[in-house]
């Protein structure tokens, strides 16, 4: 699959096999985030996989029940361990580097045949204390990973004239 296939086909999949996902599948995914540009390559990130099926639970009854999560076999949790670093255009690194990552990952796993889910709707504090997560740090995104039970819906997107303009705004 090329990478523009990748980004047509990849979607938010909120239904999982019970199917684990192999080693070195997950393995090319985790890959991907490292390989991801960072502000500075500062790579101020950690990701935590979560396959325990406790702990999975705990995750879904923080995250507004979102049941899938835990029908996932993995879920990556995504966590800025630096989140007071501001850029010059005045923007969080974190926000840009930790979305660069995630969609690092989503990529690689559509390639790999694997569904998975940005999940934004959780509870910051809990999320810490269940993976014991330093205060200092941020969680951005619950992001599970699977092979897919349900399909692709049709993707409503804006058009390029909506979205795109040349020289000025």
């Amino acid at each position: 699959m090329d990478v523009y296939q990748a980004i047509k086909t990849r979607y938010s999949c909120r239904s999982y096999k019970v199917e684990p996902v192999p080693e070195e599948k997950l393995n090319k995914v985790l890959e991907a985030a490292r390989l991801a540009p960072s502000a500075h390559n500062e790579q101020e990130w950690k990701f935590i996989v979560v396959k325990d099926v406790k702990r999975k639970k705990e995750l879904v009854e923080v995250a507004l029940a979102q049941s899938f999560i835990a029908e996932a076999p993995v879920v990556i949790v995504a966590v800025a361990t630096n989140p007071g670093h501001i850029m010059a255009n005045e923007v969080p690194a974190y926000a840009l580097d930790l979305a660069i990552a995630i969609e690092h990952m989503a990529l690689q796993a559509t390639e790999e045949g694997l569904g998975t889910c940005w999940v934004c709707s959780f509870d910051q504090e809990t999320v810490k204390e269940i993976l014991n997560i330093p205060e200092e740090c941020k969680v951005v995104v619950l992001m599970p990973l699977g092979f897919p039970t349900d399909k692709p819906r049709p993707k409503s997107r804006k058009s390029l004239e909506e979205i795109v303009s040349y020289e000025k705004f």
